[in-house]
């Protein structure tokens, strides 16, 4: 695995930079993508007052994988994995892997005490599964048909 460079603090070209990341990637619906750039937007815009917080690594110059995350309202140190995505150009090189770790240390180091991701029990996500899954996540709910007929939410969840 190469060096990749990590930073926090989304940039303005973030917002086309996390489109192609996801777009690339074949695993969020059309309707999912404003919703992540929405995050990436209001970070921007908010800066420190907003409620997203952001991982990113870069290979040179350029933005290959994120995580937004932040806290869940009204829990004592509960934080949500909104996004983590990896450029399709990147995948099954540890950039994931990179992000993930990163981003656990980020909020322990905010007093983060539990993570919480939540998924789709669809066959194009049995990889994001196991990605979690492999990171020492715990599957600890599944929602039954809550996306959609046959498209279950599950939750995992990793005390940090």
């Amino acid at each position: 695995m190469s060096n990749y460079a990590l930073r926090f603090e989304p940039l303005p070209g973030d917002v086309e930079n996390v489109r192609e990341i996801i777009q690339s990637s074949g695993f969020f619906l059309e309707h999912e993508i404003p919703v992540a750039l929405e995050l990436v937007e209001d970070a921007i815009e908010k800066g420190d007052k907003s409620d997203y917080f952001f991982v990113f690594a870069m290979d040179g110059e350029r933005t290959i994988s994120y995580a937004c995350y932040g806290t869940i309202a009204c829990t004592k140190n509960s934080y949500d994995l909104y996004w983590i995505a990896t450029h399709q150009d990147y995948r099954g090189k540890g950039v994931g892997s990179l992000i993930i770790r990163e981003t656990e240390k980020k909020i322990k180091s905010i007093g983060g005490r539990a993570i919480y991701i939540e998924t789709s029990s669809k066959p194009l996500y049995v990889p994001t599964q196991s990605f979690y899954e492999k990171h020492g996540y715990l599957k600890e709910a599944v929602l039954k048909d809550y996306y959609d007929i046959n498209d279950s939410k599950i939750v995992y969840s990793k005390h940090i």
